[in-house]
């Protein structure tokens, strides 16, 4: 019996990767529950003790400190043994699995599909299973029952029934814990990926930067022939991804972002975090993208809103903007003449909608202009303006 006990949690320990001090706690927390069921021991302060002697498989049982004889155990003592190991087994597995897993948390896991339950998928991972939802697939996925996946481990949670992992093919984790499994030099941390934006299924852009100057980072994430990226891609059933150049000066950065699309000129608003671009009109259906998706991404991957406009629209509204101000100087309101204009722009109104922007009483307190004058003249740009 004892030798036999002791090849089973030998088992244990080699194939269920538990601790042999956690098998041997279960085994004495066994037999201190088979004792007192044995003995009909309820009282608390009867200390009953367990010893188990791991190398020879010897058990002795201990009612206040004085050894009980095997005699005094049945068949019911056994059996009570025998669960409680059980459960006990079973609780340090859960615990070995969830410990395996939750350190495994945000990288890429494989297994294989080994059911279906309400549209979701669920992945044999070896000695565990996990959940990969539909709404984590990435679009026009399809799986059968036996195929291998890949799938990237987003949250790992201890329940009463065992670990419950959850996985994603849509996160940006998927990307990034592909490019380096893939790119040896971003794995030696040469390479780093600043930034990633991602509309799964569709396309990402991963901004790379090298730390040695020798190494280009761009080229590292490429691979010999495209090789590298191709294995990504595939991997993703088709998704496109631009690899970009990192670049701390914004404006080269954003021109890299919104490639393939080619840029005239860029206008930058740190403070607002915005930025307007100019492209040649051939170019503006590119940097705009299929419903959006490539000024999309690019401004996600730079944190900056990005504005696109062609070349012909930019100066067609800068050419609109001149011949509306032309067409209503301040010298053409009503009761504006030479000394007047002289006096309003050395108050700092130059055009017309600087003074609708103000209240009467501004045009009022400004010496050289009466009451009437100023009426006049103040309702005649509010009516321009509107």
């Amino acid at each position: 019996m004892n030798g036999e006990l002791l090849s089973v949690l030998e088992y244990i320990e080699r194939e269920k990767g538990i601790k042999r001090e956690i098998l041997i706690e279960a085994v004495e927390s066994a037999l201190v529950s088979a004792a007192r069921k044995a003995t009909g021991t309820k009282d608390e302060e009867d200390n009953i003790t367990a010893k188990f002697d791991s190398n020879t498989g010897s058990i002795k049982i201990f009612l206040n400190e004085k050894e009980i004889t095997s005699p005094e155990f049945g068949r019911i003592a056994a059996q009570t043994a025998k669960q409680v190991i059980i459960q006990k087994i079973r609780e340090a597995e859960r615990d070995v699995i969830f410990e395996e897993f939750h350190t495994r948390k945000g990288s890429i896991v494989t297994g294989g599909v080994h059911r279906f339950e309400k549209g979701n998928i669920i992945v044999d991972l070896g000695r565990a299973e996990a959940v990969l939802p539909k709404t984590e697939l990435l679009p026009r996925e399809r799986y059968k029952q036996g195929e291998r996946i890949k799938a990237y481990v987003i949250n790992v949670e201890r329940t009463s029934k065992g670990s419950h992992i959850l996985l994603s093919r849509k996160n940006e984790g998927m990307i990034k814990k592909l490019f380096e499994l893939e790119v040896p030099e971003i794995g030696d941390g040469i390479v780093e990926i600043k930034a990633i934006s991602r509309e799964p299924g569709e396309r990402t852009k991963i901004a790379v930067t090298s730390k040695d100057g020798k190494i280009d980072s761009v080229g590292a994430c490429v691979g010999m022939r495209g090789q590298r990226v191709k294995n990504i891609v595939n991997e993703l059933q088709g998704e496109k991804i631009d690899i970009v150049r990192y670049n701390d000066d914004i404006t080269e950065y954003i021109k890299g972002a919104l490639s393939p699309a080619e840029t005239m000129k860029i206008t930058v608003d740190k403070e607002n975090q915005t930025a307007d671009i100019i492209v040649n009109d051939d170019q503006l259906s590119l940097a705009i993208g299929r419903r959006g998706q490539n000024i999309k991404l690019a401004s996600k991957l730079v944190g900056y809103e990005l504005n696109v406009k062609s070349k012909s629209e930019a100066e067609g509204k800068t050419e609109e903007a001149e011949e509306e101000q032309g067409a209503f100087p301040i010298s053409e309101l009503p009761g504006v003449g030479k000394k007047v204009l002289e006096t309003l722009k050395g108050a700092g109104f130059n055009e017309v909608e600087d003074i609708a922007k103000v209240k009467l009483k501004d045009l009022l307190e400004i010496k050289g202009i009466g009451k009437k004058t100023a009426e006049k003249i103040y309702n005649a740009a509010k009516e321009l303006s509107e």
